[in-house]
């Protein structure tokens, strides 16, 4: 632009157009050469869209009809469900257990396979974690359920019966 359209907030005629700048994000700026530079480290106050979780395409080709292609999910919530059920015909040991295990199956399932679909909602570090540790929590929890446990920590009971006194 020209000093005088520079002035006036007009174009010339006469001016050369400036070069497209290309910004890539909305804290990235010219430099002075007019290439886009990243200005802050800090990330844009709104985004417009996320990124898909490592590991969360299709289970089957794309041809496959749509359960097909999200067996590893249909796969947990199968066992999950059946668990459910077992537990409102009073197994709630049993039932439990086949939910605790269900999510234990998510996280091998997650750690193994590469694409797992909607199983995958994190970053596969995360998703393994988090299923491991509630079904772990799970299987724990119903192991060790009264009356009549099936697993028995000594400790635990210890600490029970210091915290919980008979007066």
């Amino acid at each position: 632009m020209s000093a005088e359209a520079k002035g006036t907030g007009r174009e010339s005629a006469s001016a050369e157009p400036e070069p497209e700048i290309e910004v890539r994000d909305p804290v990235s700026a010219p430099d002075a050469e007019g290439r886009p530079r990243r200005v802050t480290r800090r990330f844009p106050l709104f985004t417009k869209d996320t990124a898909p979780p490592e590991g969360g395409g299709r289970a089957a080709p794309g041809d496959a009809p749509a359960p097909a292609r999200q067996w590893p999910m249909l796969a947990v919530l199968s066992v999950v469900g059946l668990g459910l059920l077992v537990t409102a015909f009073d197994a709630f040991r049993v039932g439990l257990l086949l939910v605790g295990v269900a999510l234990l199956g998510g996280a091998a399932l997650r750690w193994f396979l590469p694409r797992v679909g909607m199983l995958a909602v994190r970053s596969r570090f995360t998703d393994i974690v988090t299923y491991g540790v509630l079904g772990g929590a799970i299987v724990l929890l119903a192991l060790m359920a009264q009356p009549k446990p099936w697993l028995e920590i000594p400790f635990l009971d210890d600490a029970l019966h210091f915290t919980v006194r008979n007066s």
